[in-house]
């Protein structure tokens, strides 16, 4: 196997965790409405912990693109 195709490949499997902190953020977000929608008096005071589970995740995602980019260009 040539050497560009290793690369490419492994960057591939790198992007897959994007995919993962996708579905992390959707389910975040619906835990959230869900929880709103039952009790709207106390949404107000979950929105910081649903905006720093969010921040958490998108830096898996973010991470995962930065070592793919890593493994393509490095």
């Amino acid at each position: 196997m040539e050497v560009e195709a290793a690369k490419q490949i492994g960057a591939g499997l790198a992007a897959i965790a994007m995919a993962g902190a996708g579905v992390g953020i959707g389910l975040i977000f619906a835990a959230y409405v869900s929880a709103a929608i039952r009790n709207p008096s106390a949404a107000a005071g979950q929105f910081g912990n649903v905006l720093l589970g969010f921040a958490l995740t998108e830096a898996v995602a973010l991470f995962a693109l930065v070592i793919s980019f890593l493994i393509l260009f490095g």
